[in-house]
């Protein structure tokens, strides 16, 4: 081996110094052994495929020295073992990698085989009649399924990519990174590496077009995620050989029967099921125009109706257009925008007569069941809630800030989150899970899931189809790609009428607190038809009828017949004249004249 070292050190040198390598073979250089290793480095390369042949040397190898040693014991306990061993990989062989029923049977086949074929070897001899021709024929009938199997190429394919990686990495800038383990699925392959000191997985995230390039994938097929162990020196590589998502996936029915399970939305990209819970968690879903934010919705009414501890009230402006299939699931549906303003403020009735009836039972959370159901209010569009209802979102900001342990639950759907659609209070802060479909702006992605989640590689605005998604929960924290499942609207149809057959009743504390709320009075006072009284005139007389804490805004438009900004305009001409004061935060009231009267 002498001879091949030197060759291989003088090549080195020649690298090092900028020279093409020569290799002299002398006619002292010990070919023999060069030859050798190249065959053994050969060997090792090409393992998988050359593993049924070292597996029948193996039996041969075997039978020899069973029937030479032991040809009378041997051939009873080869019999015995073969057959636990089958057992063990019909029963455990998932655990162990084989997954799919066809690979575990041909395991237990070849098995069964191999042993057979030993123990009689071991009683008559391997070179007994017809005992090499059968070992020769069935090495090469259960090789051929062995060769054939997609996932063993695909393992082949990536151990040969990974041994490549050190080269990869240095070209990508991610040099002293190293592979730790690697594992093949139905889609592609991931693996595990641990990265040179100084290196993060920001640095990693930067770098994925250039990956993609250096393992020659196509564009987008390369995910970069967090180890489970969330190691600062760790990233997992995700590389899908097909897009999984490339087809619509039809729904296939509800996935839970409680509010109290988390629901699924559709598969991830390694098939598993992205399960999002929705108790006691607000949600928005957010996407541009045809990203499959309606889809989602559908998917999650469809969950939400198969449940008995679900009450849903909804409001959809577009006359109901999205949410009206599901209208006969549905407790009330708001289309209008006086509806809609009714339906909130009627949810923070809800929301504090629970709250009373917790505090004197002593109690903290709302458990929902089918007799005291949780509340979800799923509002569609909520841009144009906004505009067409401003009143509403005062009370939606209550729902989001007081209503999550009351079990009263707000969903809204928007295209673009911003702080105007959402108004100025709690409810886009009070968001613990956001869906986000596709967006067309690269600043969109942050708004709909929070500030900075572009830059972490929550890149929304990539998804290439409808119904993909993003989604950013408590379970969630890693930018993981999903796709809606498929519902049509015969789908639709059909699974509203199968689950309008459950029983669903607004427990009575909510019915009773809906019915005696005061919390928001109809207006007392209404202003005389006086066609020469000045707007700012009829606004403090407006005022001077206010209770003590004085009106919301709200309640004066109603009352005045003003628009928001009209009212604001003149309520702040009357407190710079100290006509009006402010009560407390979003309460008005008239200032009293120095004769105690109002003027």
């Amino acid at each position: 081996m002498t001879g091949y070292r030197q060759m291989r050190r003088q090549a080195r040198y020649a690298r090092r110094a900028g020279m093409q390598p020569m290799m002299v073979i002398n006619s002292g250089d010990p070919l023999p052994e060069l030859i050798l290793v190249t065959l053994g480095r050969l060997a090792w390369r090409y393992r998988s495929e050359l593993a049924p042949v070292a597996v029948t040397a193996g039996l041969a190898g075997a039978g020899w020295w069973l029937h030479a040693a032991y040809p009378t014991a041997a051939p009873p306990a080869v019999l015995a073992g073969s057959l636990v061993a089958a057992g063990a990989v019909g029963a455990f062989g998932r655990r162990a990698g084989l997954g799919p029923v066809a690979e575990r049977a041909y395991a237990g086949a070849v098995l069964l085989a191999g042993g057979a074929w030993l123990a009689l070897a071991a009683a008559l001899g391997p070179l007994a009649r017809p005992l090499p021709l059968s070992l020769g024929i069935g090495a090469l009938v259960l090789a051929v399924p062995w060769w054939a199997h997609r996932r063993r190429r695909a393992r082949v394919r990536v151990e040969r990519t990974l041994a490549a990686w050190p080269d990869i990495a240095r070209a990508v800038g991610l040099a002293g990174s190293a592979v730790m383990s690697a594992t093949v699925d139905v889609w592609g392959w991931r693996a595990r590496f641990r990265l040179a000191r100084g290196q993060t997985i920001t640095d990693v995230l930067a770098r994925v077009p250039a990956i993609e390039s250096g393992l020659g994938t196509y564009r987008g097929a390369v995910r970069v995620y967090p180890t489970p162990d969330d190691r600062a020196n760790r990233f997992e590589l995700r590389v899908l050989d097909s897009d999984p998502h490339a087809d619509a996936v039809p729904w296939p029915g509800p996935s839970i029967t409680s509010v109290t399970e988390p629901a699924d939305l559709g598969p991830f990209e390694d098939a598993t099921p992205c399960r999002v819970l929705f108790l006691r968690r607000h949600a928005i879903f957010g996407g541009s125009t045809g990203s499959g934010k309606s889809g989602g919705l559908n998917v999650l009414m469809g969950n939400l109706t198969a449940c008995e501890d679900v009450i849903i009230w909804a409001v959809d402006l577009k006359r109901g257009m999205e949410l009206g299939p599901w209208a006969a699931c549905i407790d009330r549906l708001a289309t209008t925008p006086e509806q809609a303003t009714t339906l909130l403020r009627d949810a923070v009735a809800v929301v504090h007569g629970r709250a009373e009836h917790l505090a004197a039972a002593g109690r903290r959370t709302w458990e929902p069941t089918a007799q005291m159901p949780a509340l979800v209010i799923v509002i569609d569009e909520y841009a144009e809630l906004a505009e067409e209802a401003p009143d509403a979102l005062h009370y939606a900001d209550q729902v989001a800030r007081l209503g999550r342990a009351l079990a009263v639950t707000l969903i809204a759907a928007t295209q673009r989150p911003t702080q105007k659609v959402m108004g100025q209070g709690a409810v886009r802060s009070q968001m613990d899970t956001r869906i986000c479909f596709r967006v067309r702006e690269q600043r969109d992605v942050d708004l709909v899931l929070g500030q900075g989640m572009l830059k972490a590689g929550w890149n929304a605005h990539k998804l290439n189809a409808p119904g993909k998604f993003l989604v950013s929960a408590p379970e969630h924290d890693t930018p993981r790609r999903a796709r809606a499942y498929l519902l049509t609207d015969e789908m639709v149809a059909q699974t509203a009428a199968w689950h309008s057959q459950i029983s669903r009743r607004l427990d009575d504390i909510s019915r009773a607190a809906i019915l005696n709320s005061s919390a928001f009075p109809a207006p007392v006072f209404q202003p005389e038809q006086d066609t020469t009284q000045s707007p700012q005139e009829t606004l403090y007389a407006a005022l001077s009828n206010a209770p003590e804490d004085g009106w919301e805004i709200g309640e004066l438009i109603s009352i005045t017949g003003m628009t928001r900004t009209t009212l604001y305009r003149y309520l702040q001409d009357l407190v710079k004249a100290g006509r009006a004061y402010q009560v407390s935060r979003g309460r008005w009231h008239a200032r009293p004249t120095e004769g105690g009267h109002d003027e």
